[in-house]
């Protein structure tokens, strides 16, 4: 398979599904076949946007097109409802699926694309861009060279402005997969969660959270968020504290400082020093091409299905503990 371009097409015509577009047809090593929507009129400007051919339903493109990959960029309930029915239809038709987070709404939903896609020795990634940055990648390379040493602690932050007021658990589950993954890029499993959430006033969902967390190494972290801040601000901030080291990751990709702790001399990495990304968008782009890459080359796969339900299980972890005043295992 790493010898020819990589055959994909694209399962929902919104926003972000024309962010993966956008992306696949600036990618040389792809060969963008084919939208789909249940909506005619989004499918078929979203393939006139991008000279491809659109259909209307999964089955339909999942019969009449050869693919090797599909993007699954549907909505639904929590931004994830809507991800399961043709996660399953694809992975049934023999495609490797990446699938936008969360990867469902529903617990079982998720245990199930991701046993399917085990069964079926298919490949399963979820778009969890943020460790895709080179702040997040630079501090991994410091952590595998033992530079931070055993990880003590994790403090991790996001915030954003966000007036949905849908279901109650929304802000946890369309936003929080990305700052978990984040924590568990760096920290590992988690064993342990406790959660207390506050509905700023008017809202009607839970729109600030304060999560603690421990791993399953015995370190400890915390997760901080909210849907009632200004973007006009920093909306990520991420601190990893070793043994040895402590490194802090501001804004997402704009800066990277490692402060030794026998050193009184800190190492500051720019995002000019990194190339330069422009804005947040470019997460997607690489994320999306590190999928490509990492499907082209046979595994492994990068922000995996399996890391997508790892955050998941956490999630809904958290959102026991809130509801019933308790610290929950996983």
């Amino acid at each position: 398979m790493s010898d020819k371009k990589l055959q994909v097409a694209i399962i929902g015509c919104g926003g972000i599904g024309n962010t993966h577009g956008r992306v696949y047809k600036a990618n040389d090593k792809v060969d963008f076949k084919a939208v789909c929507d249940l909506d005619k009129e989004r499918a078929d400007a979203t393939a006139a946007k991008f000279g491809v051919k659109a259909y209307y339903s999964v089955d339909d493109l999942l019969k009449n097109e050869e693919l090797d990959s599909v993007s699954v960029a549907t909505a639904g309930k929590d931004n994830g409802g809507h991800h399961y029915e043709p996660t399953i239809q694809a992975l049934n038709a023999g495609k490797h699926v990446l699938c936008e987070k969360p990867i469902s709404d529903s617990l079982e939903h998720a245990r199930e694309m991701v046993q399917t896609a085990k069964d079926k020795n298919l490949f399963l990634g979820t778009n969890l861009n943020h460790r895709s940055t080179p702040a997040a990648q630079q501090l991994k390379e410091l952590q595998e060279a033992g530079e931070l040493g055993d990880v003590l602690m994790i403090n991790m932050a996001l915030w954003i402005n966000n007036k949905n007021e849908s279901s109650p658990w929304f802000h946890i589950r369309a936003l929080h997969q990305h700052s978990i993954d984040v924590i568990r890029f760096f920290g590992g499993d988690v064993k342990k969660v406790q959660c207390f959430m506050h509905a700023a006033p008017g809202r009607k969902i839970w729109s600030n959270l304060s999560m603690n967390l421990q791993f399953a190494n015995g370190a400890v972290g915390h997760l901080a968020g909210s849907y009632d801040a200004s973007m006009l601000h920093p909306i990520e901030r991420c601190e990893v504290m070793g043994t040895k080291g402590r490194g802090v990751i501001e804004n997402v990709y704009e800066e990277l400082t490692f402060y030794p702790r026998e050193d009184k001399c800190k190492k500051v990495w720019s995002n000019g020093i990194f190339g330069g990304m422009a804005s947040f968008g470019e997460t997607f782009d690489r994320r999306i091409n590190r999928w490509v890459d990492d499907v082209l080359a046979g595994g492994p796969i990068s922000a995996s299905g399996q890391d997508g339900l790892a955050a998941q299980e956490i999630i809904e972890a958290a959102i026991r503990s809130f509801e019933n005043n308790t610290v929950e295992e996983i």
